[in-house]
């Protein structure tokens, strides 16, 4: 069989895989991407839980998952199931089960689709180290199979298809002892369970990999498509979602810079946008993202004349070096560059949806965490004096006249333009990531690259140009540049999300531009988004929270904004929000501190992965939150 993350790194091409039924709805093959959510309400409450569902299908919700923690939860999908079936509403149910197998078994009997995680349907998590030799490992497998083989007989007889989705929160502790917190134990955890189902020739099977990070999301999936194609007799078909994605714009940007990333290779059957949000809202969001890959005015490459040539590792991060020209490039954060070229006249107050604050009585400058690093001004004259740490792009023509004796100004030019440019000036030029030959730029060290495509398969176009970058040897830095026209700003975001997520991901990129036709204050938010998101840089608080769902013990989304509005200003601080123990503390390994939901109105708080205070009251839970954020060093005081 083949291998590899996708069937080819210059070629936007959907990866063929078992098309399968989930009651009316078949997924996989040439089916269309189907959209999904979850249920937040007590699945105990029947009426509330089928309300819900409608809520969801009547969005657009193609499958609608409930959680069944117990057996009673699961006996009463039978219920909901009937409810929905009464109202005339058949879209299928997945139950979803953690820590019970019993439940499982009894939930295949009710519903279409059961999803159970290989992290904790047949280990407790303990978070211990155990020693193991490949005899000692072969007979957990086996206990394993004793214990997994029961449901995969029943759902093969039932005809219920069965989602094996690995949660990068709750590798178990055999998983993690053995392989580690990485991808590959992801992939590994999947694959025991995997490896048992076609033993028995059961082969309905949807695969997923979520991670709140969305490097480790990435990785996992392509590891596990190219495991997929190497060892097993399908290519079984994908669910895709970033797990404890969070809300607003937070979730939409991490969501599509990890759900598009695989997109853009043709990975996926079908997604999930788990924001920290009512589940019908979800829809919408997912529905937008895939709008994205319905109008393709892609740049085919004539393969018979390209070899291609891996120029990075798909399964693990490092990024592309460049040389550092004048504060872009080398070992520095990606930079953020600012459009403000279309203004007539360009004020102080223009800079301010940029990161730039003016004060006129203090006559002084405020600089934000989200202050761009470099402004582009066109044809435009400033009058004022600006930051010292700002830079400036300036029409060629322009700096000619005006300010070429100013540090704080660079020109943009063409390349018919490099020969009138001193060696020793840096220059930032426009190149397109389509050229072939690129041997020119070698007597050019001082330039800065503005990499940009009009074509919509700018992943793979860029991918291509940091071949050619190997291949001639270059080393300028490079700022990827995109412009996106939808007016709708959540679209914009979302398809600019997903076109950059893949590259940055790949760890390629010293700077990012983006213009559009939304506010400057959306686009610079995005663009600081979108390098928070693939973690290249950091310009605020992190929240890893999850989406809820019947398990959640306390108001997600209230708590999530109370801890927001008194912990937004801890830049670079990741604080976890856990609805329950499914993947809380697991996911506290990637947080630094967590709120975990344990039991009605009681509350655990984690430093990372050590629970410190267990069963705190809900109504004291934020501030003791914000105790041992002080307690550990980690507080500052919000500026006024």
């Amino acid at each position: 069989m083949k291998s590899g993350f996708c069937i080819n790194p210059l070629v936007r091409h959907r990866l063929p895989t078992k098309k399968i039924n989930i009651g009316i709805l078949s997924l996989g093959s040439d089916e269309p991407i189907r959209v999904q959510s979850m249920t937040t309400v007590d699945t105990m409450d029947t009426e509330g839980s089928i309300a819900q569902s409608i809520r969801m299908i009547e969005a657009g919700s193609e499958l609608v998952r409930i959680t069944a923690p117990s057996k009673k939860e699961a006996e009463n999908l039978k219920n909901i199931k009937e409810g929905l079936q009464k109202k005339g509403y058949n879209a299928p149910l997945v139950a979803d089960i953690h820590f019970t197998p019993n439940a499982a078994e009894i939930a295949a009997r009710h519903v279409e689709k059961v999803r159970i995680n290989p992290g904790n349907f047949a280990d407790k998590k303990k978070f211990e180290e155990i020693e193991y030799n490949d005899e000692s490992y072969l007979e957990e497998l086996k206990r394993i199979e004793l214990k997994f083989t029961p449901l995969v007989l029943l759902c093969k007889e039932l005809k219920t298809t069965m989602r094996i989705g690995t949660n990068h929160g709750s590798l178990s502790d055999r998983i993690l002892s053995r392989y580690g917190d990485t991808p590959e134990g992801m992939v590994e955890s999947a694959m025991e369970f995997l490896r048992i189902c076609e033993k028995l020739e059961f082969h309905d099977i949807v695969l997923s990999m979520k991670a709140s990070n969305t490097i480790v999301m990435v990785q996992a999936y392509r590891l596990l498509v190219d495991q997929m194609q190497q060892k097993l007799k399908y290519n079984y078909p994908l669910h895709l979602g970033v797990t404890e994605a969070g809300d607003g714009e937070d979730g939409r940007i991490k969501s599509a810079v990890g759900i598009g990333a695989l997109l853009e290779d043709g990975l996926g059957d079908t997604i999930r946008v788990s924001l920290t949000e009512d589940p019908e809202a979800e829809i919408p969001v997912a529905n937008k993202l895939l709008n994205k890959f319905k109008t393709d005015n892609s740049s085919v490459f004539d393969l018979s004349k390209i070899e291609y040539k891996s120029v990075f590792n798909p399964y693990t991060y490092e990024k592309q070096h460049a040389e550092e020209v004048s504060g872009v490039g080398g070992h520095k954060h990606p930079v953020v560059v600012g459009d403000l070229a279309n203004l007539n006249e360009i004020t102080p107050a223009n800079l301010y949806s940029f990161g730039y604050r003016y004060s006129v009585p203090l006559d002084k400058w405020n600089i934000t965490d989200r202050a761009a690093d470099i402004l582009y001004i066109g044809s435009n004259i400033i009058d004022f004096a600006l930051p010292g740490t700002l830079k400036i792009i300036v029409d060629y023509s322009v700096w000619k006249e005006k300010y070429q004796n100013d540090s704080q100004f660079f020109p943009l030019i063409t390349q018919e333009y490099l020969d009138k440019i001193n060696p020793e000036q840096t220059a930032f030029l426009n190149v397109l990531a389509e050229g072939n030959d690129l041997n020119y730029l070698k007597k050019h060290p001082n330039v800065v690259l503005i990499l940009s495509t009009s074509y919509s398969n700018k992943t793979q176009l860029f991918r291509y140009f940091r071949m050619n970058i190997a291949k001639f040897n270059v080393k300028n830095p490079v700022i990827l540049k995109l412009n996106q026209t939808n007016n709708d700003s959540e679209t914009f975001q979302l398809w600019t999300s997903s076109d950059l997520g893949a590259t940055f991901i790949d760890g390629f990129g010293d700077g990012l531009w983006l213009t559009g036709t939304v506010s400057n204050q959306t686009i610079n938010d995005t663009a600081f988004g979108i390098l928070q998101a693939t973690r290249t840089r950091i310009s605020k608080t992190e929240y890893i929270s999850c989406p809820s769902c019947g398990r959640t013990l306390f108001d997600l989304q209230e708590t999530t904004q109370k801890i927001r509005l008194r912990t937004s200003h801890l830049k670079g601080l990741k604080i976890g929000i856990m609805g329950c123990i499914v993947n809380g503390p697991g996911e506290m390994a990637d947080a630094d501190y967590g709120y975990v939901g344990t039991g009605p109105g009681k509350i655990h708080l984690y430093k990372e992965k050590i629970v410190i205070k267990k069963n705190v009251d809900e109504i004291d839970a934020v501030d003791a939150l914000i105790d041992l954020i002080k307690i550990n060093g980690d507080w500052v005081e919000p500026e006024l």
